[in-house]
């Protein structure tokens, strides 16, 4: 049976402070305790625990892999109890900020405008958005939610699939009368293609050979941009071929702004976009659940 006289929750509070704001000093701020007082709690969990959490250095603090994995279930444990206060006092109304990293063109074409439904729905909700095509860890990033297309790496975090988009290889009509339009792959070569500042330095596209297969084409360009609305953008200004998804041009394509090239060598196979979210289904804070129930509803992915 548990001692009565720990805390244990007082405890993991401290602990994820300490690790979310980067440091004893900083914690001890926040938590309204003596950095003296929080690195005991630490010790004192850790001796209780019988691991050590945290590796001390002079400017910072790093998780050892016992400590992330206590850290990820001290949210979702400190998530169900404040979970829990809330519907105490608020009759299971979803209350509190959401936040939320998503790929910048679903977030600008899906989420955003159907941000103010949602509001309207949870007057006791407010919801935070990071616009950024690059995946970032939710724990450092602070984030409940990230919508991410694409291939799913393996981890323990949740996925809800939220539909899928197709992929194209597109150019403006005045960058193909100027350059010729690519016939098949190899054609490349002889392109200007945009990329990704968060991508490698060697570029590879990927097209369906011959025998089915899936096969990598190097190509280069003299631009990359960080998100994918800044290379369509480009690509409507004439500067190269875009390799995007078929969500972010199709205005574009439908105006006349930019054409679809190499179409049948594209992968038939469409590009998943899934939510992610730390924690069990079960255990989601009940304003984390309102928003993904509201996301596999409303959001629809083409």
């Amino acid at each position: 049976m548990r001692r009565l006289d720990i805390n244990c929750f007082a405890e993991m509070n401290v602990f994820v402070r300490v690790v979310e704001d980067g440091g004893y000093t900083a914690a001890a701020k926040n938590c309204a305790l003596t950095p003296s007082a929080v690195s005991k709690l630490v010790s004192r969990l850790e001796n209780r625990l019988g691991a050590r959490l945290l590796n001390r250095s002079t400017r910072r603090q790093l998780l050892t892999p016992e400590g992330a994995a206590f850290y990820e279930r001290s949210l979702t444990i400190l998530a169900a109890l404040d979970e829990a206060e809330q519907e105490a006092a608020a009759s299971s109304a979803p209350q509190g900020t959401v936040r939320v990293n998503c790929n910048v063109d679903i977030g600008r074409l899906y989420l955003l405008p159907l941000l103010s439904t949602f509001l309207q729905h949870h007057p006791g909700v407010s919801v935070e958005v990071f616009l950024s095509d690059e995946v970032v860890d939710l724990i450092s990033a602070r984030a409940d939610v990230a919508i991410r297309s694409g291939p799913l790496k393996s981890s323990n975090l949740v996925a809800r699939r939220l539909g899928e988009s197709r992929g194209l290889i597109v150019a403006s009509p005045a960058y193909l009368a100027a350059r010729g339009t690519p016939k098949i792959p190899a054609d490349l070569a002889d392109h200007n293609c945009l990329g990704f500042t968060f991508s490698q330095p060697m570029m590879e596209w990927s097209f369906v050979s011959d025998g089915g297969q899936l096969t990598p084409v190097s190509v280069t360009g003299n631009a990359r941009v960080s998100d994918g609305n800044g290379v369509r953008e480009l690509a409507i200004l004439g500067l190269g071929l875009a390799r995007v998804g078929f969500c972010q041009v199709e205005q574009d394509l439908a105006h006349g702004r930019l054409v679809s090239v190499l179409e049948g060598f594209m992968p038939v196979a469409k590009t998943e976009v899934h939510a992610v979210y730390v924690g069990q289904g079960g255990k989601l804070p009940t304003r984390v659940r309102a928003f993904m129930d509201f996301l596999a509803t409303n959001l629809k992915i083409h």
